[in-house]
């Protein structure tokens, strides 16, 4: 492998990684903040992929309109979602949980089919964003990862920045570690868990919108995303979104170079690393903080 090809996949492996961490920072939240089980969460994705392919005709070339729109709306119908079903999760058991969540699976897989049908579609990248940086002599990489990669960035440092350095991060870390404490302090805890949720549910949307340009939009396509990030989550550590992170790429970089060193076996690859990361720590890369 010349070094050109190999600073291709390490850019492959960087962006596929961002965009993991996008929704398994939604579902750290949920699962770990909130404690709920939420099966439903590759469905956000999809939904933010066909939400990028309705709306690309409206918007046209303004991309970044297109993707606030999207995030507005995610976090619209994320808590709408939460009022009217997860709200009634949180003292229920773990079976539960895991029927109501599968249930809407079916639903939104039934409502996708209904509204867009069961073809596979494309988005285009937007004009200006067109395009390769070259990388050698002959190899070249497509401005558009270049931007997906940059956009998960400032995404994960505006999320760092909310957890951790403002006082709604502060309550949210307080409601996760001890609710009845926070619910005493006078602080709704209910509103706080939908705001939660609307954010989950808008950054799995907002990657599903970021990556529709560079894959296609077809049906199911959350299933397999979920049970990549239910791995991320589980190496990271529950709860904790700096953990999600450096599991995400992680996972991106053997999942990418397994792909290229050991396509035969490739498939397994993450599930190796987070058994080997088990046995190490059994709670994960980053047990405490956030």
């Amino acid at each position: 492998m010349d070094l050109s090809t190999f600073l291709v996949q390490c850019l492959n492996a960087v962006q596929y990684g961002l965009l993991l961490f996008l929704v398994a920072s939604g579902l750290t939240l949920i699962f770990g903040i909130m404690g709920v089980i939420n099966l439903a969460h590759g469905s956000f994705y999809m939904i933010g992929a066909y939400m990028a392919f309705s709306l690309a005709p409206i918007f046209g070339d303004y991309f970044i309109a297109q993707l606030l729109a999207g995030i507005a709306l995610a976090a619209i119908l994320g808590y709408v979602l939460e009022w009217a079903f997860f709200s009634y999760l949180y003292q229920r058991d773990h079976l539960q949980q895991v029927l109501m969540t599968y249930s809407l699976i079916l639903v939104f897989e039934e409502l996708r089919s209904i509204l867009i049908g069961n073809d596979v579609h494309g988005v285009k990248v937007p004009e200006w964003l067109t395009g390769g940086m070259a990388l050698g002599e002959v190899m070249t990489y497509p401005v558009y990862n270049l931007f997906a990669s940059a956009a998960c960035i400032v995404v994960a440092i505006a999320l760092y920045c909310v957890v951790n350095r403002t006082r709604l991060g502060m309550m949210i870390r307080a409601g996760a570690s001890n609710r009845d404490m926070v619910r005493g302090l006078g602080i709704n805890i209910r509103l706080l868990y939908r705001i939660v949720f609307a954010a989950g549910v808008a950054l799995a949307a907002l990657a599903g919108m970021i990556a529709s340009p560079m894959t296609s939009v077809y049906p199911g396509m959350g299933g397999h995303i979920l049970i990549v990030c239910f791995v991320v989550v589980v190496i990271g550590g529950i709860g904790s979104i700096s953990g999600a992170l450096i599991a995400s790429l992680l996972v991106g970089f053997v999942d990418t170079f397994g792909k290229v060193f050991f396509a035969q076996l490739s498939g397994i690859g993450i599930y190796v690393l987070m058994a080997l990361i088990l046995i190490w720590r059994p709670e994960g890369l980053k047990s405490k903080g956030y």
